[in-house]
């Protein structure tokens, strides 16, 4: 892999990542507030388009959508899914 190539993955990934920690907590904001909400599924998209992480970590420190099983199961099986397609990625890459 190129090192432009990687740069732009590694920023896609921070910006994803940081889009879906902003996102779920502005949600969070508007759930307390009582106004409109962001669709769960768009949530759930930001963490599979990459920013599981971001989504997970904004679960905990907002506190936020940690009963909902969707989120509580599938965001870490999400963040599985992407880390074993990585290792897979890089098992085929370099052992292959």
């Amino acid at each position: 892999m190129t090192d432009l190539l990687k740069q732009v993955a590694l920023y896609y990934l921070l910006g994803v990542n940081l889009l879906a920690f902003a996102v779920s907590g502005l949600d969070k904001r508007a759930a307390v507030k009582g106004r409109r909400r962001v669709p769960e599924a768009r949530l759930l998209f930001l963490a599979a388009a990459g920013g599981g992480i971001g989504l997970f970590l904004s679960m905990e420190f907002f506190r936020h959508k940690t009963q909902k099983s969707a989120f509580r199961i599938g965001v870490p099986l999400i963040i599985l899914a992407q880390l074993l397609l990585f290792a897979a990625f890089l098992y085929l890459r370099y052992y292959d």
